[in-house]
């Protein structure tokens, strides 16, 4: 799998876990879906930035999530 395609799944899938945060928090439910959420984003998101030399910077990041979505509609 490409790098940015893991690095964009990896950030979506952390955007993903804070409405299912709120909601645990709000419901006073133990939040089980958001800390899988969080651990499989953050683990994506971790080998991405392993396996790419150089890593990612913070402002090349837009970037990335263009390019992985024109590659995907296209």
């Amino acid at each position: 799998m490409d790098n940015d395609l893991l690095f964009v799944l990896g950030l979506v899938f952390s955007a993903l876990a804070l409405p299912a945060l709120v909601g645990a928090a709000i419901g006073s439910r133990v939040p089980r879906r958001a800390a899988l959420l969080v651990v499989l984003g953050g683990g994506m998101i971790a080998i991405a930035v392993n396996a790419r030399p150089g890593g990612y910077a913070l402002a090349e990041i837009p970037d990335v999530v263009l390019r992985v979505v024109g590659r995907v509609l296209n």
